[in-house]
């Protein structure tokens, strides 16, 4: 599907307009906060698929393995002819899992905000599986209120996987969920995946990895509001902040100021007291009940889930 370039010039003006909103109001709030889904432009999201390779990150390659060893069962499950969307698609190094197992899709709709990024993975695709019908769609999937009329009739089999869910709050969570059972319809399911409860330290690593890749992922927000809002962040004067909150169950991730600050964004000026933190993400984990009960409040249920020797992932067919 090629996009014209006055759409894609349209497009990329109101995906700004709504990037400086957000950020005006988000640095001039009490705490501070910038919504996770901006982490995610081009050079983000290579990032963050270099944060996969990482050896302190174990929840892609995890992931990857469940999916290995079950693709056909979930293909099993889904069924023949059913339409595969993808929340949040990235580079969909996953989502080709499913692709080899489900060898008669009638369509595959990846749902991304990062336009190019978007755009670059499905002509990749287009390329590797010529037989099969790629529609990709340029949205923040919290948002989003209808699929492709290509669809038409087909089963929708929803994949949400990398623990996504978990950067919600529960209660967006829920919402979520309630969404994608009303956009994938009565007879639709959804793989989950979701990043399983384990120790602190376990968790702590896989955030603040050695070589620093994490930290160069939380900054880039900084270099985009540079480049985007002509903005004047230092980034030697910022620093990536990673915790868990036992308590809470999740990450919590941040960047801190490590001095006394004045920063010009969008016209504006914000001063930035030495240590204070403007919380980026949130990474929840969930137990097995945990994942059920959210599910149940989705309106949906467990119908099959798969999970690694270790326990640190599971993965969920929900109906």
């Amino acid at each position: 599907m090629n996009v014209p370039l006055l759409a894609s010039a349209e497009g990329e003006r109101a995906d700004r307009d709504a990037f400086r909103r957000d950020v005006l109001a988000g640095l001039a709030a009490s705490p501070r906060a910038i919504p996770a889904k901006y982490l995610y432009d081009e050079r983000g999201s290579a990032l963050f698929d270099e944060i996969c390779d990482q050896p302190e990150y174990y929840p892609t390659r995890t992931e990857a393995a469940i999916l290995r060893q079950h693709a056909a069962e979930i293909a099993r499950l889904a069924g023949p002819g059913c339409a595969l969307v993808e929340y949040g698609s990235g580079s969909s190094v996953k989502t080709r899992l499913l692709l080899e197992a489900m060898t008669d899709l009638h369509a595959y709709v990846p749902i991304d905000i990062s336009r190019q990024h978007l755009e670059a993975t499905a002509r990749r695709l287009r390329e590797d599986y010529p037989g099969l019908r790629v529609d990709p769609v340029t949205a923040d999937y919290m948002a989003l209120h209808a699929l492709p009329d290509t669809i038409g009739k087909a089963r929708r089999i929803g994949f949400f996987p990398g623990s996504t869910i978990g950067n919600l709050m529960p209660e967006e969570a829920v919402l979520f969920l309630r969404r994608a059972r009303r956009l994938l319809r009565a007879d639709g399911a959804l793989v989950l995946g979701v990043d399983l409860k384990k120790t602190p330290q376990q968790l702590h690593d896989a955030y603040n990895d050695a070589a620093g890749v994490t930290a160069q992922f939380t900054l880039n927000l900084l270099r985009r509001m540079n480049r985007e809002l002509e903005a004047n962040f230092d980034l030697s004067a910022f620093a990536h902040d990673a915790s868990y909150n036992e308590v809470a169950g999740r990450i919590e991730i941040y960047f801190r100021s490590l001095r006394d600050q004045i920063v010009s964004v969008g016209g504006r000026r914000f001063q930035f007291a030495r240590g204070e933190r403007v919380h980026t993400e949130y990474s929840y984990k969930y137990a097995q009940a945990e994942i059920s009960e959210l599910a149940r409040r989705g309106g949906l249920s467990v119908a099959s889930s798969w999970t690694d020797p270790s326990r640190l992932f599971s993965v969920a067919f929900l109906t």
